[in-house]
């Protein structure tokens, strides 16, 4: 459940400027759809699903293999790399608290997680597969699965459908609360130095929190125009522009330029940033937001105040057990 929402007085070095603002420490369980209730059935399925790379034509590309849940939820690679070596256009967004966007894509086109799963699996650059009949098919052929698959959801129940609402079930479960930002918010008034202190001082008063809000600081499913100030000379370095953003999928020329407000959330661990991985580093990306979004040019002290605030928003991450995935004795897929 959501936690109440905290009033939090920040306080200057001095101590003799506040900036009164409203934060959210992250909950420590997600809400799961009323259709897909999560179990521990369905989030050990899943967790083999999500790591097996046998969802893909060529057996060498995972869930995991670009949203890696041993580092920050992807694979710190400017453009995640697919079947036969191909790498498509954009950065892979974190899976860790996921659960928190309202919708997933950088363009926002998949209204779920259980959405979302289905997508990767066909895309001819990603995992490579046919269509989802042939990924059932394949399912079928291995007895583990079809174990696994009637303890989550009964009998015979090898599908699509319940492929991905696994999947999803499993991502729910990867939630990183208790960062030193939530200890801070929940009460421990010693949690962020003084610096972070001003870092989130900073954030609230340039207004980088009316877009990354909530306890995600994700906007809990807006979206915001990217670039929102032109600049040539940034756009020549990184392209931000080359890639029309939701516009790509619906076609409507008012949505470019259009993104899903990204989590802040364990922001240090996920470089490169961005939708196109173009940026090496998160002072730099700091810097480039204020100009790009706010119009702002930030003194190298401002930065590092804010870079250190971005710190404490790495939260404590659930330990993962690898799944060990069913065989298939004496055969091969590929």
């Amino acid at each position: 459940m959501f936690k109440t929402r905290l009033l939090v007085t920040l306080l200057a070095l001095t101590g003799s400027i506040s900036v009164a603002s409203a934060w959210d420490a992250l909950p420590t369980e997600a809400p799961a759809p009323q259709d897909n209730p999560t179990t521990a059935e369905k989030v050990a399925l899943g967790q083999m699903l999500y790591h097996d790379p046998r969802l893909s034509s060529t057996g060498t590309v995972a869930c995991a293999s670009c949203h890696n849940t041993m580092l920050g939820g992807e694979d710190n690679r400017p453009n995640s790399m697919g079947v036969h070596g191909q790498t498509g256009g954009r950065s892979a967004p974190t899976v860790w608290n996921a659960a928190f966007n309202k919708v997933q894509f950088w363009d926002g086109r998949a209204a779920s997680l259980e959405e979302q799963a289905a997508g990767p699996v066909t895309n001819p650059i990603e995992m490579g597969m046919k269509s989802w009949d042939d990924v059932v098919a394949r399912l079928k052929t291995i007895e583990g699965y079809n174990q696994a698959f009637e303890k989550a959801f009964g009998k015979d129940s090898i599908s699509k459908d319940n492929a991905t609402k696994a999947i999803a079930a499993y991502e729910r479960t990867l939630i990183t609360p208790n960062s030193a930002y939530d200890k801070y918010v929940d009460g421990d008034k010693s949690a962020l130095t003084d610096q972070q202190l001003r870092g989130m001082e900073k954030m609230a008063e340039l207004g980088c929190t009316s877009c990354h809000s909530g306890p995600a600081f994700n906007g809990s499913g807006s979206f915001q125009k990217f670039p929102l100030f032109a600049n040539g000379y940034f756009e020549a370095q990184f392209h931000f522009k080359k890639d029309k953003g939701l516009a790509e999928v619906t076609k409507n020329p008012a949505d470019e330029g259009m993104w899903k407000v990204p989590t802040l959330r364990n922001i240090a661990l996920t470089a490169p940033y961005f939708h196109n991985g173009s940026v090496k580093t998160l002072d730099k990306a700091v810097t480039l937001m204020a100009k790009l979004q706010l119009n702002k040019d930030l003194s190298k002290e401002e930065v590092a105040d804010i870079v250190e605030f971005l710190n404490a928003l790495t939260g404590e991450f659930p330990k993962q057990a690898m799944p060990s995935l069913p065989g298939t004795p004496g055969t091969t897929f590929n």
